[in-house]
């Protein structure tokens, strides 16, 4: 008699639950543009969310504890003239936040607390769609625009640094950064996915056909410096795959998942090799463990709820609940709220599981950005999360160009109202926003 013999596995069991309503946050108007982002990000202190706006492109900063309906008049960050199309938190600064938007298009700007960015980075000519932040070098961010270009910034200086402008055909629908921040991966409508060296400008391997399908693919690196992407097959089937990226002739694994027709969008946790994918539009999350055993990529559960997604935020590790053995939460974002969900490993001792929680990326960058631009890497600094995670140091984000968090001291609420509109920033431009001004407007509220 054949027994079927079930993959050992401790996140086999991780169980997905959707906060109650009162934790959640009501009354948003998601963004309804189309753009295959995530529309929402999230650290151990606020969440972030793209907005519908009349006359311009914003998008709403939340305190985490700042749950249940959201004022109509609650203050929103809106520098931009066009719909936000990306946001992305800084990792070394819970406070600063970027943002890419169209601009393509001159419009009325919304009165705001915090309408006036701290930095604009001027250099594309078409919208940017994408803005992501180095994983270990301090001030140094990427921005990918619809012109097909990747330029790298230093933020302390306000300069572009690096710019990668003819190894791209069409659009970029994705770029991760490796582990240490020494390589790019890429995907692009001409269906390529390329691994270049962005100090060099050179690409190091590239990939045509990853996926046939003409959908959007999405393509991550791995903390072992292998490549995962989702896309479309031929016959418009999703699916996921695993490469090597020194060797990408082939495939390390196909898989074929559904013929739904929403992009997948990979969220990754490098300390359990956990990936979890979330459809614009699905109502589910799927996770799956990457291993070195065929084959590979292991199916691990489904999280179902019965709304669809608009979007979806990812709560960095330093940011979960260790005593409840929370592994990974999501904000999903539905038309009008964002809903919090929580994955846990069910665990019966209330002790720190240190199997679940190795040390992991901590916000103090390795290395400066001129280090980073010189040539040098260094690999995340890593903490303990056995007490939890506390911040003790204060980060302050220099631009030696306008030095304007150093010598300026945040606003009294009653010096600001009521708010003038400022100059926007100019069309296809990133902007940089410091939030803790904002957020001593908002209390006083």
């Amino acid at each position: 008699m054949l027994r079927r013999v079930v993959r050992q596995s401790k996140f086999r069991h991780v169980f997905g639950q959707a906060v109650r309503n009162d934790q959640c946050y009501d009354d948003i108007r998601v963004s309804r543009v189309t753009w295959d982002s995530s529309f929402c990000a999230v650290n151990p202190k606020f969440v972030a969310i793209i907005i519908d706006a009349s006359g311009g492109g914003a998008f709403l900063v939340l305190p985490l504890h700042k749950t249940g309906r959201i004022d109509k008049v609650y203050p929103t960050v809106c520098g931009h003239t066009g719909p936000v199309l990306d946001i992305e938190w800084c990792p070394h600064n819970d406070q600063v936040i970027a943002s890419g938007s169209e601009d393509s298009v001159k419009r009325k700007i919304i009165s705001s607390p915090l309408s006036e960015p701290v930095v604009v980075l001027e250099g594309h000519s078409k919208r940017v769609g994408i803005v992501s932040w180095h994983p270990t070098a301090r001030n140094v961010l990427l921005s990918a625009g619809c012109d097909n270009q990747i330029i790298i910034w230093n933020v302390g200086t306000g300069e572009a640094m690096i710019n990668l402008e003819d190894m791209h055909p069409d659009v970029i629908f994705s770029v991760s950064w490796s582990r240490n921040g020494s390589l790019l991966c890429t995907a692009c409508k001409d269906k390529k996915v390329r691994v270049i060296d962005p100090r060099k400008n050179k690409i190091v391997a590239e990939k045509d056909k990853a996926h046939e399908g003409a959908r959007p693919m999405r393509a991550i690196f791995l903390a072992d410096g292998n490549i995962f992407t989702t896309g479309f097959s031929r016959m418009s089937e999703r699916q996921l795959a695993l490469w090597k990226s020194d060797n990408m002739d082939e495939p390390i694994c196909v898989q074929e998942m559904d013929s739904s027709n929403g992009v997948l969008l990979p969220f990754y946790d490098p300390d359990t090799n956990v990936v979890y994918l979330c459809g614009k539009g699905d109502s589910s999350i799927r996770y799956f463990e990457i291993t070195d055993e065929a084959p590979y990529v292991h199916y691990l559960n489904t999280f179902s709820t019965k709304e669809p997604q608009r979007g979806m935020g990812y709560m960095p590790k330093r940011g979960l609940d260790v005593n409840k053995c929370e592994i990974a939460r999501f904000y999903k974002l539905h038309e009008r709220k964002c809903e919090p969900i929580i994955m846990t490993v069910p665990r019966k001792s209330d002790l720190f599981q240190d199997d679940l929680y190795p040390d992991t990326a901590g916000p103090d960058p390795a290395l400066e950005a001129e280090e980073w631009f010189a040539g040098k890497n260094g690999s995340p600094i890593l903490i303990s999360l056995k007490d939890g995670y506390v911040s003790s140091k204060s980060r302050d984000l220099k631009v030696i160009k306008s030095n304007v968090l150093e010598s300026k001291p945040a606003p009294k609420a009653e010096s600001i109202m009521p708010v003038q509109k400022p100059t926007p920033p100019p069309p296809s431009a990133v902007s940089l926003y410091h939030i803790h001004s904002f957020m001593l407007l908002q209390q006083s509220l």
